[in-house]
């Protein structure tokens, strides 16, 4: 992979498709439909952690009581050894993804369907499979686009399906910035509105939370140097947690049959960003924005 220094900016550049020709995702695609069945309890501490990290104004579930939709990312934590670790924090092969020829990975989006609920005290199942790979170019050059789908099951059923995507970039050439999409500004008329300021305490809980090691949304020194970023790296599903909580103080949290999340862009820690949304009919559209009024999520959730 080779570099060149674009006058312009006097930045190192990557040419997209010197990067493009040196993927091979043959080995990749050869894993896909890989399983694994995990085992876990949904107790009661770490939804209490939830509460108090995202300031919510309500009591935490107890025992027999329903948890709040996208509280099971507290759940199942990911055991990897040091050993397993890349430069960035995470385990080179995550869940059923194996390494993936690019390595800079970010959270890309998620359709959550709930089934029915997940009670305090439920033993959980969760089956795990790779479910697709794509090699594509975005605005900011090659990707790779991976999927693992995530089936939760209690002693009553199936309860929640989380198909979960990740995007995987180029390295970012040392003293370069990394390339940061920019969209166009939600509609205007979104009644529902809702401010967040990230702050360095409220990303470290939530990483801890959810047992995430991704030094992007803690370690201001890597995400900076390392991989060209302006600030710590909001967690998208922080953002995307921020936008379940304003759909459920709306319409209810037993209203919401699927939620589909695409991230657009990054968001990051040096300013406030907003989470809007309206209903329409049955269904419910809702938006993460940048400090600058653009495009960081969008969401489209089906209503009961």
């Amino acid at each position: 992979m080779t570099a060149t220094i674009d006058p312009r900016t006097g930045r190192a550049e990557t040419d997209p498709r010197t990067v493009r020709a040196e993927i091979d995702l043959s080995a990749v695609r050869a894993q896909l439909g890989r399983k694994l069945v995990e085992h876990d309890v949904a107790t009661a501490a770490p939804l209490r952690g939830m509460v108090v990290t995202f300031d919510r104004d309500e009591r935490a579930p107890e025992q027999g009581e329903p948890i709040a939709p996208g509280w099971h990312l507290a759940y199942f934590p990911e055991a990897s050894r040091l050993s397993e670790l890349g430069a960035d924090g995470l385990p080179l092969a995550r869940g059923m993804l194996p390494a993936m020829p690019l390595p800079r990975r970010m959270y890309a989006g998620a359709k959550l369907t709930f089934h029915a609920p997940i009670l305090v005290g439920d033993r959980l199942t969760r089956e795990t499979e790779f479910t697709d790979v794509q090699l594509r170019e975005g605005s900011t050059g090659t990707l790779i686009l991976a999927t693992q789908t995530r089936r939760f099951l209690t002693p009553r059923g199936l309860a929640l399906t989380d198909e979960q995507h990740t995007v995987f970039r180029a390295a970012v050439p040392p003293g370069a910035a990394s390339g940061v999409p920019r969209r166009e500004a939600p509609p205007p008329d979104t009644p529902w509105r809702r401010i967040i300021t990230p702050d360095p305490v409220s990303l470290f809980r939530y990483s801890a939370l959810t047992f995430n090691p991704h030094r992007i949304h803690y370690d201001r020194p890597y995400a900076m140097g390392g991989e060209g970023y302006p600030g710590v790296v909001v967690h998208g599903p922080f953002a995307q947690q921020c936008l379940l909580d304003l759909l459920r103080d709306h319409v209810g949290a037993g209203a919401i049959a699927d939620f589909t999340l695409r991230a657009r862009a990054p968001l990051f820690d040096v300013a406030p960003f907003s989470v809007v949304g309206r209903r329409a009919g049955g269904t419910a559209e809702l938006w993460a924005v940048t400090p600058e009024g653009t495009i960081a999520m969008q969401v489209v959730a089906t209503l009961r």
